[in-house]
């Protein structure tokens, strides 16, 4: 299976409750942290929620 790489790039300080939680499910927490996570529809949707917060590539 793919897997993408997830990258913090914004600051999650006064952001919505429901998108620092998601953004904590993937494993970020603080701005550069880097996760692979699998290519899968779950992972496709915390994605979509937070995309303003993060980068995504292929990896």
């Amino acid at each position: 299976m793919a897997q993408l790489n997830i990258k913090l790039v914004k600051s999650l300080t006064g952001r919505l409750k429901k998108h620092v939680d998601t953004a904590h499910s993937l494993g970020l927490h603080k701005i550069r942290d880097e996760v692979s996570q699998p290519d899968n529809a779950q992972t496709q949707g915390k994605i979509s929620e937070i995309s303003y917060l993060i980068e995504v590539t292929e990896g």
